[in-house]
């Protein structure tokens, strides 16, 4: 029974790096689409944030598509990441309460469902760190080195 608790506790050591790794790049592609769009029509996202009386709706739309953009390339390289994560934690709370929440929760309905699975996956990545495969992780090897 030892032998199994060890294998699975090692596999499980060995898988975390990669699990990271991927929830980055499933998470940034997540982010590269909206962002593209918030700019590819300016326009109209800003007539629809205006709708939604966010303040300043053409600043608002800039300002986010240019997290989520940054977010893309940012937790792709893994460099950075707990800090991004506190602006797109913020924005998909945002995304929640004034456009998802009153459609409930599936998908299907424009609900929370999607905003709400990143928002965790977010704090998984704030919480645990980017994993070994990204450039936070090699600069803090590199520091550790040097002391």
């Amino acid at each position: 029974m030892k032998n199994v608790i060890k294998f699975i506790n090692d596999a499980a050591n060995w898988a975390s790096d990669w699990v990271m790794l991927f929830l980055r790049f499933v998470l940034a592609f997540g982010f590269y689409h909206p962002a593209v769009n918030k700019f590819k029509s300016l326009y109209a996202t800003t007539e629809w944030f205006a709708s939604m009386n966010y303040p300043l709706p053409k600043f608002t739309v800039i300002l986010v598509g240019s997290i989520e953009f940054a977010g893309f390339f940012l937790l792709i390289l893994g460099l950075l990441t707990r800090y991004i994560t506190i602006p797109l934690m913020f924005i998909m709370l945002v995304a929640i309460f004034t456009v998802h929440l009153g459609n409930g929760f599936a998908a299907g309905d424009n609900g929370m469902e999607i905003p709400i699975y990143y928002l965790i996956m977010l704090l998984v990545l704030f919480t645990k760190g980017p994993g070994r495969f990204s450039i936070d992780e090699a600069v803090v090897e590199k520091i550790k080195e040097q002391q």
